[in-house]
């Protein structure tokens, strides 16, 4: 039986929406809703090969969940607004209440909203995204997908901080790690271009983008991740210091009178490959710069790249060893650079590039005979939701 599923993820000013035909999986439209709240935002709606583009007179998600409804059904995309069968949503952060993707009832929701303060950018947008399709589309089921219930199999000695246990037991403060739903995708779909059960691989999945993350996963199950207690922690990434000596913090707010806010803008917003080539957070400009001979932009590099050679060593620790390595995400999927930079003296691991595979972009780009496979990897974090949808939510309704 076909079901039409939404896949939904809310930021704060931008809706980004993508409708597929399950369980063949076959996207039938996608698109975005950006600068919500100016009172002019911009529509793009994909669909059957052509692309629509509109101003619109619109302030909040809930008339963006409305025109979407309207603009698919005047398009022919869906007859009516019962032909939703369900609505996945991408919530950033699920705590320790949610290990896995779930169906959202109002007592859901309200755990959603309280986990607002580990995650005070997102949660609250996400909420307001889930109340929007939930008024909208009162006879389908909502499952929201979250960023960190992938990481919940981690134990105790990976997602504890050694600070006062009190502090884990009063406010929840611990490595929750980010990226899940990505890291579980490519592991999955990995595994399944190899045809090897992942319950057999120990794949260590670096997702690089303007944020990076690592994820060491052990036999389809996350046991150690880079992000931390929020996105800032881990890898250096585009605007983002990752981990820093946590010293530096008050030795800043002392010589410089900078206020918590201030020093968080400082280490989400103005640090990462921005701080230190002091060029752009994009990695395609650092790369330019290199070429044309730009120290700082070569230094900017070598420690993002360093820092991900080291988690590779560390994870391959972790497991006993490494399978296969992934690249994915906009960085990942596409600087053939990055990629040769982070296999350099990975040998002993097994890790060995093919040059000439990693310069044609291919799927494997490892040398043939290596023992370790190395993967390219595109991410899909939208399918990945319309399929927790149909696995968490269509399943479960048709139980009762």
């Amino acid at each position: 039986m076909t079901h039409l599923i939404m896949a939904i993820n809310s930021g704060s000013s931008s809706l980004k929406f993508e409708l597929f035909s399950m369980p063949e999986e076959r996207t039938l439209a996608k698109g975005l809703f950006e600068r919500l709240g100016t009172g002019s935002a911009i529509f793009t709606l994909r669909a059957n090969g052509d692309k629509h583009e509109s101003s619109l007179s619109m302030n909040d998600h809930q008339q963006a969940a409305d025109y979407l409804i309207h603009a698919l059904i005047e398009r022919g995309l869906i007859n009516s607004l019962t032909d939703i069968d369900g609505v996945g949503h991408r919530v950033a952060h699920g705590g320790e209440y949610f290990k896995d993707s779930a169906l959202i009832d109002v007592p859901a929701l309200e755990k959603i909203e309280k986990l607002g303060q580990l995650a005070p950018m997102h949660n609250p947008v996400n909420a307001i995204g889930i109340r929007a399709f939930m008024r909208q589309l009162p006879h389908s089921v909502q499952v929201g997908v979250f960023d960190t219930s992938f990481h919940q199999t981690i134990n105790e000695t990976g997602f504890l901080y050694p600070l006062p246990y009190r502090y884990y037991q009063d406010y929840g403060i611990r490595r929750y790690g980010f990226h899940g739903t990505s890291h579980k995708y490519v592991g999955q779909t990995c595994a399944r271009l190899m045809n090897r059960d992942i319950s057999q691989l120990r794949i260590i999945s670096c997702h690089l983008g303007n944020g990076a993350s690592l994820c060491a996963i052990h036999h389809g199950r996350s046991v150690a991740t880079s992000m931390g207690f929020t996105p800032l922690a881990g890898l250096m990434m585009g605007t983002r210091c990752g981990d820093i000596d946590p010293s530096i913090l008050p030795f800043i707010a002392s010589h410089e009178k900078k206020s918590a806010d201030q020093l968080l803008k400082i280490m989400n917003n103005q640090s990462g490959l921005l701080g230190i080539s002091g060029i752009s957070n994009d990695c395609r400009d650092i790369v330019s710069a290199i070429k044309a001979g730009n120290h700082r932009a070569e230094l900017a590099l070598s420690m993002f790249t360093d820092r991900i050679r080291a988690g590779i060593g560390s994870y391959a620790t972790e497991m006993g060893g490494v399978d296969v390595v992934i690249f994915t995400a906009g960085i990942g999927e596409n600087s053939v650079e990055v990629r040769q930079r982070i296999c350099r003296n990975l040998e002993f691991l097994g890790i060995r590039l093919d040059e000439e595979k990693n310069r044609r972009q291919e799927t494997f780009i490892q040398q043939d005979g290596a023992p370790v496979a190395l993967a390219v990897i595109p991410t899909n974090e939208e399918l990945m939701i319309a399929r927790d949808v149909m696995r968490v939510g269509l399943a479960q309704r048709q139980e009762v």
